[in-house]
Formats: structure tokens, C-alpha cells, sequence
């Protein structure tokens, strides 16, 4: 019985995620685990500007996480990969969306869809893979220092300082940021009303978090290139 039960329960759950609604609902789920890694990731950034010791000392807080239960590094290395499988699952269910949208759509209806859509949620697909891009970059250059010419695992605060004095890498960080900004607000936007938050009553408020959030958090990580590029953090 158990091992019928847990068969019906799998193909339930395939029956959901086939759906149009039932990716939307791993993309929402995922969503929210992107949208608090994001904001905390932008809190301790700013901490550059408290100096080495402090952003140093954070970076180690990161490293020690989980301790003495886990080894050193086993914690943040265990949420790397729920933020990995999280940004995968995100990715994976956006994609089968399109395919699955432009099956189903009229090619009659192309043009009008695409006119009526705001630029947030037509160029949503195209930033999503750019930033994708982005993150692998990212953990190449301050991860795993591979793309960082001068890094060094026991001084995170003087690779963002080196990293960020070089104009090209500081612009790919700023147009990533923005693009960042771009994908928060639609895709705050669009998981309120996948999990069935719309309402004429309460959308305006839905609008003004969706823009509040995005703003804050690419603004805090924008501060930082920009902060070191003009000499305000050195």
C-alpha cells in the first residue's frame, strides 16, 4: 500500500509540474529562495564599507558556518548547493515555460502579445540566461578566483578592492546589477500572483514591493564597484 501510495504521489506531482501551472509554481517556490539569497548577499557586501577587518571577519563567519557540527566550510558549501539546485530548477522550469507557451500560442497573436508586454517581461527570458552567465563569472572571480588575476582565499575585502579597481570588470558587475534589477521586479511581480496574490485591491501594493525591493538591492550592490572605482573605498 505504502509503495502504491508513494507512486500516486510521483505521478501526481509529474501531472503538476507538466503543467504550465506547475512550473510557474517551482518558479515562484525557487523565487523566493533567490529573492532572501540576494538580499542577504547585498547586506553583507555592504559591509565593505565598515573596512578589511570587518568584511574579512564576515567572510570568515561565512566559511565557519555550521560549526563544530560540520567541518570547516561543509555549511556554506552545503547552502552553494540548495542555491545551485534552486538557480537550476529555476532555469529548467522558465525554459520548458517558453516551449510550452510558444506551442500553445498562435503565431497570429505574436505581435500583439509582444507589444502589450512591458520591457521587464519581455526581455525576463533573455536577462535570466545573461545572469545565469553572470553567477558562474561571479563565483570564477571571488569563489574560486580562477578569473581573478590577483586573488587571494585569506583576503576577500582586498579581492573586491583589486577586482573592482579594473573599469571592465567594475561595468560587467554594474550592467549584471542592472540587469539584476530588471529580472527582481517582474519576477517579484509575477510569483505574488502565481501564489495567488492579485487583487485590484491590494496589486498597488504588489507594485510598490516589487519595485522597493528591486531598487534597494541593486543599489547596495551597485554602491560597491561604484564605491571603489571613485575612491571611496580603497
Amino acid at each position: 500500500m505504502e509503495m502504491v501510495s508513494t507512486s500516486r504521489s510521483a505521478n501526481w506531482f509529474l501531472a503538476l509540474y507538466s503543467s504550465a501551472l506547475g512550473k510557474k509554481t517551482v518558479m515562484a517556490l525557487t523565487g523566493i529562495v533567490l529573492f532572501g539569497f540576494v538580499f542577504m548577499h547585498m547586506a553583507g557586501n555592504l559591509k565593505v564599507f565598515m573596512g578589511a577587518e570587518a568584511f574579512n571577519h564576515y567572510a570568515e563567519f561565512l566559511r565557519a558556518a555550521g560549526e563544530p557540527i560540520l567541518p570547516h566550510g561543509a555549511g556554506l558549501w552545503m547552502f552553494r548547493l540548495v542555491l545551485l539546485t534552486s538557480v537550476t530548477l529555476h532555469i529548467t522550469a522558465a525554459t520548458q515555460l517558453t516551449l510550452l507557451n510558444r506551442r500553445a500560442r498562435p503565431v497570429a497573436y505574436v505581435r500583439r502579445d509582444a507589444v502589450q508586454l512591458g520591457y521587464a517581461e519581455r526581455t525576463m527570458r533573455w536577462s535570466g540566461y545573461l545572469m545565469g552567465i553572470y553567477i558562474i563569472y561571479h563565483l570564477l572571480h571571488f569563489t574560486v578566483g580562477s578569473a581573478h588575476p590577483s586573488f587571494s582565499a585569506a583576503n576577500p575585502y582586498g579581492n573586491v578592492i583589486s577586482a573592482f579597481q579594473a573599469w571592465p570588470v567594475s561595468m560587467i558587475y554594474i550592467v549584471a546589477n542592472l540587469l539584476l534589477g530588471m529580472h527582481l521586479y517582474h519576477g517579484l511581480w509575477s510569483l505574488f500572483q502565481t501564489l495567488g496574490c492579485n487583487h485590484p485591491r491590494y496589486n498597488s501594493w504588489r507594485r510598490v514591493f516589487a519595485i522597493t525591493f528591486s531598487v534597494v538591492v541593486t543599489a547596495g550592490f551597485l554602491s560597491v564597484p561604484i564605491a571603489v572605482l571613485t575612491g571611496l573605498v580603497s
